[in-house]
Parts: C-alpha cells; sequence; structure tokens
C-alpha cells in the first residue's frame, strides 16, 4: 500500500466550493486513493482499479 506522501492528491471536482464536503483523490498504481480533506490525518481509502470506474460510470450515468 502506497504511504500518503507518495500519492498526488487533488481535490475532487464532486467536492463543495465553499471547502465543506470535500475529498481528495489519488492516482495509485491500479487503483485510486480517496480521503477527506479535513481529516487528512486519518488515513485514505484505496479502491482498485475497477471497482474505482465502475463507481465513476454509476455517478456520471445517474447524475448524481
Amino acid at each position: 500500500m502506497p504511504t500518503a506522501t507518495h500519492l498526488a492528491f487533488r481535490k475532487s471536482s464532486y467536492s463543495s466550493a465553499t471547502g465543506q464536503n470535500c475529498v481528495e483523490v489519488a492516482d495509485a498504481p491500479g487503483a485510486s486513493a480517496v480521503r477527506d480533506t479535513q481529516n487528512r490525518e486519518q488515513g485514505y481509502l484505496l479502491f482498485p482499479a475497477s471497482e474505482w470506474a465502475a463507481l465513476l460510470s454509476t455517478t456520471q450515468t445517474h447524475d448524481l
């Protein structure tokens, strides 16, 4: 599992503009990492590429 210092996190386009409800995502080998912007010290969740692609496809299809 990659450490957070080795990942280049960026603010998700689905985060709110006011700074609340923000998540950050980073690309990892064969996966995507997700963390809470306001609680970075709590770590991140790592999703396999296939699961991340399915999530993105679902959100785009259903306009969540």
